[in-house]
């Protein structure tokens, strides 16, 4: 699975952003596809994922204010985009595009894109 991530930059507060991660390969057996960040000294976190079966989960800190979507282009491609809206300078961090496998057996894996960096000014 590889996954292209792009659409970060620098917006001031309150302003909007839409990422975008293009996602190839074996992603018809991904059971979650999303969207993490992580800002300076701070653990990665989930922000948003979208589950195979369309349910979608949101951390609080975001709900109401980013939305998770993605287009599937068949078994091989799709994109997964994360809109984001009302944004604040909390925000500022790393955002990873991340697909989620768990078999029925053995631990869940983890695929990752490179990251793409979302800078929000006060």
């Amino acid at each position: 699975v590889q996954l292209q991530a792009s659409g970060g930059g620098l917006v001031q507060a309150g302003g909007s952003l839409r990422l975008s991660c293009a996602a190839s390969g074996t992603i018809f057996s991904m059971n979650f596809m999303g969207w993490y960040r992580q800002a300076p000294g701070k653990q990665r976190e989930l922000v948003a994922r979208i589950e195979s079966g369309g349910r979608t989960i949101y951390a609080d800190s975001v709900k109401g204010r980013f939305t998770i979507s993605k287009d599937s282009l068949g078994n091989t491609k799709n994109t997964v985009y994360l809109q984001m809206n009302s944004l604040k300078p909390e925000d500022t961090a790393v955002y990873y595009c991340n697909a989620k496998r768990i078999p029925t057996l053995g631990p869940a894996y983890d695929y990752w894109g490179q990251g793409t960096q979302v800078t929000v000014s006060s």
